[in-house]
């Protein structure tokens, strides 16, 4: 049985809780992060996400971490079995987890996500208990227009929680919208209280994106976020896939989605 220990990331990238939501945003924009613990001389005070920067209003950009920063929803330690930690992420609807050394002593010592586990379940061969995506897609699905404005976008994410939408245009799938593309682009920095109704998700959206089947097997579906390093996956019929990149589809009809957690809950007993 794996540990905590055996798949965390060892020194994560961290900021002190007085550093400025200025630099904590631009370095959200420079990486791949989804979020990042927030220290007081190496012990763990708090995590800030790419949703608290995301939704951050510009009025507020220079205070310091220690505000906008809230408690871990899961906290792990190096010797929790995977298994164990994997099932309270997926419960407390959290996708990594900072590690410490323990209960008592909040020094950091690493960081853990949903996509290391389900690395490390891929690579030790262990098998899904469903045998395909059909089994686990959410078919009630929230999607942005390919016209809407990023605000639209912005109040989706911020009502649903979800990190990511699909795209449409003319009811065809063609394309996907996360946080992370958003941060990137910059266009966050306005925040919501001074949004700049010009710019469209079509501006700021990846296309062709990265699409399942109802057929598609757990384990490829699984295979596909580790390599794109995605966190959902839009489930499709009729796609009309990309020569060059077999998994990416410059149109289809959208019928499901699957998240990173559907995926990890079909590995876990």
């Amino acid at each position: 049985m794996s540990i905590v220990e055996d798949i965390m990331t060892s020194d994560p990238v961290t900021v002190n809780v007085d550093t400025q939501l200025t630099k904590v945003r631009s370095i959200f924009r420079e990486g791949w992060l989804r979020s990042i613990p927030v220290l007081s001389k190496n012990h763990l005070e708090g995590m800030i996400t790419r949703g608290d920067i995301m939704f951050l209003s510009s009025t507020k950009s220079n205070i310091e971490a220690r505000v906008i920063m809230e408690r871990p929803k899961v906290i792990a330690t190096p010797e929790m079995a995977m298994e164990e930690i994997a099932k309270k992420l997926i419960k407390s609807d959290a996708v990594q987890a900072p590690v410490v050394k323990s209960t008592e002593n909040m020094c950091l010592i690493g960081i853990l996500s949903i996509g290391d586990i389900i690395k490390k379940l891929l690579n030790n061969g262990v098998k899904p208990h469903n045998p395909n995506i059909n089994s686990i897609l959410t078919k009630n699905v929230v999607k942005a227009n390919y016209d809407d404005h990023i605000s639209k976008v912005w109040s989706k994410m911020d009502e649903t929680g979800f990190s990511g939408l699909p795209v449409l245009k003319k009811s065809k799938l063609i394309g996907m919208i996360t946080r992370k593309d958003i941060i990137k682009s910059g266009h966050v920095r306005t925040g919501l209280d001074a949004v700049d109704r010009s710019i469209k998700v079509e501006k700021v959206m990846v296309t062709p994106p990265v699409v399942v089947t109802p057929e598609t097997s757990i384990k490829d579906a699984a295979e596909l976020m580790v390599q794109y390093d995605i966190g959902r996956l839009p489930v499709v019929e009729n796609p009309v896939y990309i020569k060059k990149e077999p998994h990416r589809a410059r149109e289809a009809n959208i019928i499901g989605i699957v998240a990173r957690e559907d995926i990890l809950g079909s590995y876990l007993s």
